[in-house]
């Protein structure tokens, strides 16, 4: 007499398989992806180059932390009140100066004046290394 045996039913799952195609994926993710290049953005063109209003306003700052603009030394709010008179006249960016000396919260207190006379485009003048 054959005996029938009754296979039970598994309640289980491998999940070997599994894990390795995830690491397969994984590691393919991890060698395409120094090979995308997602920074590259193509600018539009425009018709006709911007011009720039004027030549801008320089503000340089000595060693001393004296600020000066067109070769006079000034105060706080002598400079505060030229720059806004400047600006009125003409809407234009205003450069910053400074000596490599010169303390760096120095340079940080003329910003702070700058961004008080409402100036919208301010930059820093440096020189390049040779």
């Amino acid at each position: 007499m054959s005996r029938l045996r009754k296979r039970r039913l598994m309640n289980q799952i491998n999940v070997v398989p599994y894990i390795d195609v995830t690491l397969v994926l994984l590691v393919i993710f991890m060698v395409t992806a120094p090979m995308t290049n997602p920074g590259v953005v193509e600018l539009p063109q425009v018709g006709q180059t911007l011009k720039q209003t004027g030549a801008p306003i320089v503000v340089t700052i000595k060693k001393d932390g004296a600020a000066e603009m067109e070769g006079k030394t000034l105060e706080r709010d002598q400079l505060l009140f030229e720059i806004r008179s400047k600006l009125e006249k003409q809407p234009r960016a205003v450069v910053v100066a400074a000596d490599e000396k010169t303390p760096y919260g120095k340079v940080i207190e003329v910003m702070d004046l700058l961004k008080q006379a409402k100036v919208e485009k301010v930059g820093l003048l440096f020189q390049p290394a040779k």
